[in-house]
């Protein structure tokens, strides 16, 4: 069983950055990060292969968000640039069980472990 932690999450100015974190308790294969704003369902952001080489995003956030991973440590980031007020939502990290080395998974139905989220939100 893996257990995922979110950290980082806060209120910020529009412009602002912050660093997202996911701490896991055991090892993971591919990971992802999804938001879910309130009234709206859980959304895509980026995803990280297990090696880290191959990182996906969705289209919208192209340029100003970053995922990366320390395998040494069993942490995920996600680094968001140029926040925005519509990037306000609960973010959540999640792992899968096994995978691909190099392959990134964009759908939530494909992954098996989920953090409980942080929560981000960008005042104009």
């Amino acid at each position: 069983q893996v257990q995922l932690v979110e950290s980082g999450g806060g209120l910020v100015q529009a412009g602002d950055s912050l660093r997202l974190s996911c701490a896991a308790s055991g090892l993971t294969f591919p990971m992802g990060w999804f938001r879910q704003a309130p009234g709206k369902e859980r959304e895509f952001v980026a995803a990280i292969s297990l090696n880290g080489g191959v990182k996906d995003y969705a289209d919208s956030l192209k340029g100003r968000f970053t995922i990366s991973r320390d395998n040494a440590k069993n942490t995920m980031w996600l680094q968001m640039n140029s926040l925005k007020p519509e990037d306000t939502a609960v973010y959540y990290c999640a792992a899968r069980s096994s995978g691909a080395t190099s392959r990134t998974y964009t759908s939530a139905n494909e992954y098996l472990y989920w953090g409980k989220g942080t929560q981000v939100a960008v005042s104009s």
